[in-house]
């Protein structure tokens, strides 16, 4: 399963990023809202874990 994480706060993005990886997901990861949605228009994933209030471009 891939899940992308659009997370701006590095602490968060990383926590939950680790967790994941653990349980063995494949996990790609977007600081803003552009590259996160440039990164879900390209690539085929199964889930997008979104913060609501990005730079950029809000989720």
């Amino acid at each position: 399963m891939k899940i992308l994480i659009v997370e701006d706060e590095d602490t968060v993005r990383e926590l939950l990023s680790e967790g994941l990886r653990s349980e063995g997901y494949e996990v790609l990861e977007a600081d803003n809202g552009l590259d996160g949605l440039q990164m879900a228009k390209d690539l085929q994933l199964d889930l997008i874990l979104l913060d609501l209030m990005l730079p950029e471009m809000d989720g």
